[in-house]
């Protein structure tokens, strides 16, 4: 008799989560094809497109147009020199010490 409680159970559970699929399958598609309309036709629902990140986002609230990441370029010897420092500031690193 559990058996076939267990299994009803699971029965059910599995025809919730494939009704579900369903569904959500079902508003995926309904909302792709709302999005990619002719420019003519606009959705009655539409709702605004959100930006990903808020740090995409200026005080004002507008998107920023100005780069995100400003690099200084950095010639070989310079960078080499500060990787050595970093590397000779480290607590394990060997000390140039002379072998007799």
């Amino acid at each position: 008799m559990l058996h076939i409680l267990y299994i009803l159970a699971f029965t059910v559970i599995a025809f919730l989560a494939i009704s579900n699929l369903i569904r959500s399958l079902i508003t995926v598609s309904t909302e792709s094809t709302r999005r990619n309309s002719p420019p003519g036709r606009t959705p009655v629902n539409r709702t605004p497109q959100r930006v990903s990140h808020p740090e995409l986002l200026d005080e004002n609230g507008q998107l920023t147009d100005e780069p995100l990441l400003i690099m200084r370029s950095v010639n070989v010897e310079d960078a080499r020199e500060q990787l050595d420092a970093i590397y000779n500031a480290s607590p394990g690193t060997p000390s140039d010490t002379t072998e007799e």
